[in-house]
């Protein structure tokens, strides 16, 4: 399995040339290492337990994108059931390569757009298995959820959106407000 490395700062370390950047002669310099995947972040089908609720937040952020601009092309009307249905079935489906896995303060967190936690200098593991996992899940919370659930959920708001699939009683960010810390495992992902 391949994984790109993306750096989120576009220098790292000194250049071997004094002030080449403006830096001062003897500014320190930084280095970041990728986050040591376990086998089981490695190879296994299955989203890892301790990633399931930024996985859920990424694909409520991506359902809610991509039904806000469906709803824009038709002046923000309610979308008709076979409009919002071809949505969350595009939504799942797409290449889901922005997302990858980062180390913040040794924990390894989910990254991508619809996510906060990034830090200026970090290392992120992207592709492999990590595209295939968010799509199997997003069709597993429109399959639990159904696609009139989501598409109400969706017309309350984001937040409404993010209740339904990830902080539920059976969700697995269940009893957190926000971006959790510790998610719980969802039954059909053990």
């Amino acid at each position: 399995l391949a994984a790109w490395l993306v750096l989120s700062l576009s220098l790292l370390g000194e250049t071997g040339a004094e002030n080449m950047c403006g830096d001062p002669p003897g500014a320190p310099s930084h280095s970041v290492a990728a986050p040591q995947l376990s086998p089981e972040e490695r190879l296994s089908p299955h989203m890892p337990e301790s990633l399931l609720c930024d996985s859920c937040h990424a694909i409520a952020f991506q359902i809610e994108e991509q039904l806000r601009k469906a709803e824009g092309k038709v002046g923000k009307k309610a979308l008709k059931e076979s409009d919002y249905i071809e949505v969350l079935e595009r939504s799942c489906s797409q290449d889901w390569e922005s997302y990858g896995v980062l180390e913040l303060d040794g924990e390894k967190r989910l990254a991508g757009p619809g996510l906060s936690r990034q830090q200026p200098l970090s290392v992120l593991v992207s592709g492999g298995p990590w595209p295939g996992r968010l799509s199997k899940l997003c069709h597993g919370y429109v399959g639990e959820q159904g696609e009139a659930q989501i598409y109400g959920a969706h017309r309350r708001g984001p937040a409404a959106l993010r209740q339904l699939l990830c902080h539920g009683d059976k969700g697995p960010c269940a009893g957190r407000k926000h971006s959790p810390d510790r998610p719980k495992a969802l039954q059909n992902e053990l």
